[in-house]
């Protein structure tokens, strides 16, 4: 029995998202191993019964950690110890925990909160907790709120954007001359303006008047109550400036949070608008009650228009079946904490929107950018139904079962046959077509 264990494709920043260990196993007598290589190890070891494999077991874990650990005793902290002041722009959830989550990375490190509301200000400075979202959590010394724009922006190292998309222009114009132009702007905000079908990484620049203001968007499978809680989770920073990326991992990666960084700006943030209108789509299913079948084909059927629309937008492949396509899609579609979840199921259930949304103390974002969404898709070409389905139920103009009616009726090849036809030259869809696997025909 041989095994050979290959090293990691490179050495990156800690917390990288790097291959992990692999072993290849020959367990035919005479079996070779393949061919040597100064970096890879070769274990001999029989495999006579489970001792001997759990040995095997052991010994990929213990090389797994060594591997681990030698890239983080490598570790960078000049970022953190270098940094002295961060502002978080918004004063919702998120927002919060975001500030609570950096504010413990290092004590003397100052957190300002630019907030609008002068009671969750006071009960910030006074009280250390945010009295509207998280009354029960207590907030570090260091997190400080304020509703001067020019104290919270002054000196600041990094500046988190934690406004809602639709009020994210008129709020940035609004302190732009406070803003220095060099200031990184880390993006928390998911979705697309509904009037000009703009990303965040178009609005902030355009709203502050500034085409490189440095940019960096953070997105990813996250709730901000697990935040609050210290609980393990993952998240992606994507910057076109891989510097930038890295100093904002640096600045957060912490025992609790994995930061992995990305350069795919594009899709990052269309994978974390579009999956909050495919979270409306789930959460009718399940106020439905059509079941888990139904729940899975439609999340499946979800997936792939986005992933049409977001590769005709230059997005990679890669991003949107990871932490920011993949992973926020299956914690937005399949857990009762989703605010856009929750509007689906109360849709679903027979609620009317404007009733859902008036009891809401917080922004559900997949209910504007559904109509951007599917002007986007037009703008590109793309043919999205489950996404247009959910569209027209929040216009009012289509009830959630005759959308399942109409759902189930399309024809079976139609979808992939205009997806492809949409990316392929001229004469090639019939050729792409047969040569197609079954099942992707149907």
């Amino acid at each position: 029995m041989t095994c050979l264990l290959e090293p990691p494709f490179r050495c990156l920043p800690p917390f990288q998202p790097l291959s992990p260990p692999r072993f290849r196993c020959y367990a035919a007598p005479g079996a070779q191993p393949l061919p040597s290589d100064p970096n890879t190890e070769t274990l001999a070891l029989p495999l006579d019964g489970p001792k001997e494999r759990r040995e095997i077991v052991r010994l990929a874990w213990e090389k797994l950690v060594r591997w681990s650990r030698s890239l983080q005793s490598r570790a960078k902290t000049d970022v953190l110890e270098r940094t002295n002041k961060i502002v978080v722009l918004g004063g919702g959830s998120f927002g919060t925990a975001i500030a609570a989550h950096v504010a413990t990375r290092k004590s003397p490190l100052e957190v300002n909160m630019l907030v609008r509301d002068p009671q969750v200000c006071r009960s910030i400075n006074e009280e250390h907790h945010n009295c509207k979202y998280f009354p029960q959590h207590e907030l570090p010394k260091n997190v400080i709120a304020t509703t001067d724009a020019k104290a919270a922006l002054l000196g600041a190292d990094f500046c988190f954007h934690a406004v809602p998309v639709q009020f994210s222009s008129s709020f940035l114009e609004e302190i732009a001359n406070y803003v220095d132009p060099g200031l990184p702007f880390i993006s928390l905000s998911k979705g697309l303006e509904l009037n000009t079908l703009r990303t965040m990484s178009q609005i902030i620049p355009k709203a502050l008047k500034n085409p490189r203001q440095p940019y960096v968007v953070l997105s990813g499978p996250s709730f901000a109550l697990e935040l609050m809680n210290k609980l393990p989770t993952a998240l992606v920073v994507a910057s076109k400036d891989q510097k930038i990326a890295n100093s904002v991992q640096q600045l957060m990666a912490s025992k609790n949070l994995r930061i992995n960084t990305s350069s795919d700006v594009t899709g990052v943030e269309i994978a974390g608008a579009l999956k909050n209108v495919l979270a409306i789509a789930a959460g009718i299913v399940e106020g439905l009650n059509l079941g888990n079948n139904s729940m899975a084909a439609l999340v499946s059927q979800g997936c792939s228009e986005i992933r049409w629309l977001a590769t005709k937008m230059g997005a990679k492949s890669t991003t949107l079946t990871g932490l920011s396509g993949t992973g926020d899609v299956m914690l937005t579609c399949f857990v009762s904490l989703s605010r856009n979840r929750t509007v689906g199921v109360r849709l679903g259930s027979g609620e009317k929107l404007d009733d859902i949304l008036s009891s809401m103390n917080q922004v559900a974002e997949g209910v504007a950018t559904a109509g951007a969404v599917i002007a986007l898709a037009q703008k590109y070409n793309v043919k999205m139904p489950v996404l247009t389905a959910v569209a027209r139920i929040i216009d009012n103009e289509l009830t959630p079962t005759k959308a399942v009616f109409e759902l189930m009726n399309l024809p079976q090849v139609a979808p992939t046959l205009c997806m492809l036809y949409s990316q392929l030259p001229k004469g090639t869809l019939l050729k792409k077509f047969k040569e197609a696997p079954l099942l992707e025909r149907l």
